[in-house]
């Protein structure tokens, strides 16, 4: 037998040195792209089809009101309720809301703000027409209606 015996190599290890930068470079990534959800719907939205259809692009300026039966009968009652922002409203405080959401931004971009509204496809036409009124009396005039990419039904 020999003095020195050889010893089997095997493989190096991994250097996990540079493993912490990965991880908290990847953590930061996701941080910064993900948007969290700003409100929860309250109300049935089940979201009309068209076929003639065009994506809003700057949507910090937009306001959405969604219209539709509340998903809490007991509470709020039968027919269509209008919600703004998290909580169910009446159509006088559909203008309280404009102006709230005015203030947020600078005066130069108030004349390009929108008004969304997500109404589900069986709420009546007259709530609609009562915000389009309310809409109108404090000069909010570009109002557009939230749907899906459909096809044409004959």
């Amino acid at each position: 037998m020999s003095k020195f015996s050889k010893k089997k190599k095997g493989m190096p290890a991994i250097n996990t040195a540079s493993l912490p930068d990965i991880v908290f470079m990847l953590l930061f990534f996701f941080m910064v792209a993900t948007t969290m959800r700003e409100t929860s719907v309250m109300v049935t939205n089940k979201i009309p089809t068209a076929t003639e259809v065009k994506k809003l692009e700057d949507k910090r300026l937009v306001s959405t009101i969604y219209v539709g039966e509340s998903l809490d009968k007991g509470k709020d009652g039968d027919g269509d309720k209008i919600q703004l922002n998290d909580k169910i409203a009446s159509i006088s405080d559909v203008r309280n809301f404009i102006f709230a959401k005015r203030a947020d931004i600078s005066d130069d971009e108030v004349d390009y703000m929108t008004t969304l509204i997500k109404a589900d496809e069986k709420s009546s036409v007259g709530t609609i027409n009562d915000i389009k009124k309310e809409l109108r009396e404090i000069n909010a005039l570009k109002v557009t209606y939230s749907t899906n990419i459909g096809v044409e039904k004959e």
